[in-house]
């Protein structure tokens, strides 16, 4: 048991056009039940809160929010545990990190003893083997394409619309899969 760590991504809270974003088929919403950004900020939040508990630490692997700085200071603090930020390609890094809203503010994150490695975006397969082996020595756990696939290969897509009900991921169980794929 690694303790309570969770891991989460694109959350994109106060986003409302995310709504309307649909799925390969055209039709269907990527973010389906919500009739509103508030409606689906509440959601995320009671799930959030679902699993963290105030003493865990929550890895959240970028895109956090879009739109009003001001809600986000709302809602922020209402989130549980103490939060960690693997910067995302929409964050904006010197706000995030100015005000007092992460702990820390990573580019990526290696767990070696998990052979995880957490970033935003997935890393090109290269970057998951070492030396002359052609072997993946880690798992990547990234966000970033919301509800698409992960490459082939040893990847978790950890967006919180593969998320089950949106809520955040136990590090346990992301380490259970590297030892499953690896």
């Amino acid at each position: 048991m690694t303790g309570n760590i969770w891991v989460v991504s694109d959350t994109h809270f106060s986003h409302s056009n995310i709504l309307k974003f649909k799925r390969r088929d055209g039709v269907t919403p990527i973010r389906p039940g919500f009739d509103s950004y508030k409606h689906m900020d509440e959601h995320m939040i009671q799930q959030w809160n679902k699993v963290v508990r105030p003493g865990d630490k929550v890895y959240h692997l970028g895109d956090v929010f879009f739109g009003d700085k001001e809600r986000f200071k709302s809602i922020w603090p209402r989130l549980m545990g103490s939060k960690r930020l693997i910067v995302g390609n929409h964050d904006d890094i010197p706000f995030l990190s100015s005000g007092g809203f992460f702990q820390k503010v990573q580019m990526w994150r290696v767990w070696k003893d998990h052979k995880i490695i957490m970033s935003h975006v997935p890393i090109h397969d290269s970057g998951l083997v070492r030396g002359a082996t052609t072997t993946p020595m880690m798992l990547n756990v990234h966000g970033h394409i919301h509800q698409n696939k992960s490459p082939k290969g040893p990847y978790y897509n950890v967006s919180v619309e593969n998320l089950d009900d949106y809520t955040p991921i136990h590090l346990d169980t992301l380490a259970a899969h590297a030892r499953k794929v690896l």
